[in-house]
């Protein structure tokens, strides 16, 4: 039985990635999470009582801690999704990215390579690193094309240029000390247990509660978007048949205005619970949850457009999406209407939902979306 160490586990992906590695493997899972704002304990409940299943409170970016979890579990992969993701969080504060996504992956690197060091060499041949990044590393699109493994480096925000420093350290250590890393790049997420300040579960809880949605400038800034389940399933194809050395990206072929993703998520809630029928719509006199949308100013330096060419890891790792982004937005639109007392414990702080990225100062008052 081997064990993997998954960093972040506690965190969207991270969580989705363990849950699939204890249905579909036998091997043991030991969760390193610091459990800041987007970690928690809740997503992991339906495995806490697993005996594969170990929890470590921790932060990757703390020697000591990377370097007991490497002594005590003598892991054979590690699966680093360990994080800090919010755009607009690291234009308020880029130190917390620098330390977690920069120094927190050469920590684990540098583990990494001791621990390596440490195995007899046919345990040193298996063992792999692999770090989950994102395509907002290669900045923005025009209006055709999409990025791939070979894209140029091009990031816009802080918290791209941290994933960036992380992207290069993890390919410097493969070609400078050997140590067998793999690299995937995914287009956005959604799906269960996100945590409410993405734009998908946010528009759903403000648009439960009546409350204004917003969107970003014009609406048109373009995503490609990839159900949580398939990118988990990419990960550990990436693991199970990747390369040392290489790079896989990971996309779901649904490309989306902003608009049309808040058009779409308001049809499914309008579906499985009527605006007219809600106490919250009628006491702001509105008829339907796409009136809700709300025009608010940009953010500094929002990329046009995302999209990720996944023929690489379909041609070699044999993976595709088996989502449709359709019926995955109405079963994720499902998911978080039964499951509210989850909502109400990950949004403690009740800061969460605030916007974020722009001086109040600087934004110009909000007007209604009318179209």
């Amino acid at each position: 039985m081997e064990t993997w160490v998954v960093t972040g586990g506690a965190g969207f992906i991270g969580a989705t990635v363990v849950r699939k590695v204890l249905a579909t493997t036998p091997h043991r899972v030991v969760v390193l999470d610091a459990l800041t704002y987007a970690g928690h304990r809740e997503n992991l409940e339906d495995v806490a009582k697993d005996p594969r299943y170990t929890f470590v409170h921790g932060d990757i970016a703390d020697r000591e801690t990377v370097e007991r979890v490497y002594r005590e579990h003598a892991p054979s992969a590690v699966l680093h999704l360990a994080a800090e993701t919010h755009v607009d969080r690291s234009i308020d504060g880029p130190r917390a990215f620098i330390r977690t996504n920069v120094h927190g992956t050469l920590e684990l690197l540098e583990g990494a390579r001791a621990h390596v060091a440490r195995l007899p060499k046919p345990e040193a041949e298996r063992f792999r690193f692999l770090a989950v990044s994102t395509d907002e590393v290669f900045g923005s699109l025009g209006p055709t094309g999409k990025f791939s493994e070979t894209s140029p480096y091009d990031p816009r925000s802080p918290y791209s240029a941290s994933k960036a420093a992380s992207d290069h350290l993890v390919s410097a250590y493969h070609e400078t000390y050997r140590l067998p890393t793999i690299l995937t790049n995914c287009s956005n997420n959604y799906g269960p247990f996100q945590f409410p300040e993405k734009l998908i579960p946010l528009a759903l809880l403000n648009a439960c509660e009546g409350k204004p949605i917003p969107l970003y400038g014009d609406g048109s800034n373009v995503r490609d978007w990839i159900h949580v389940e398939d990118h988990a399933e990419g990960i550990l194809a990436a693991l199970a048949r990747g390369r040392p050395g290489e790079r896989y990206g990971f996309g779901g072929d649904a490309e989306r205005t902003n608009r049309q993703v808040l058009e779409a998520l308001c049809d499914a809630l309008e579906a499985l619970r009527p605006a007219a029928g809600s106490p919250a719509m009628s006491s702001r006199g509105v008829q339907r949850y796409r009136d809700l949308v709300t025009l608010v100013a940009d953010r500094p330096g929002h990329d046009r457009r995302y999209a990720m060419d996944a023929s690489k890891a379909k041609r070699e790792l044999g993976w595709a999406p088996r989502h449709d982004f359709a019926a995955g937005i109405r079963s994720t639109v499902a998911w978080y209407l039964e499951h509210a007392a989850w909502c109400a414990a990950v949004l403690k702080s009740g800061s969460a939902r605030d916007r974020r990225g722009v001086l109040a100062a600087n934004e110009p008052t909000t007007k209604r979306e009318t179209r």
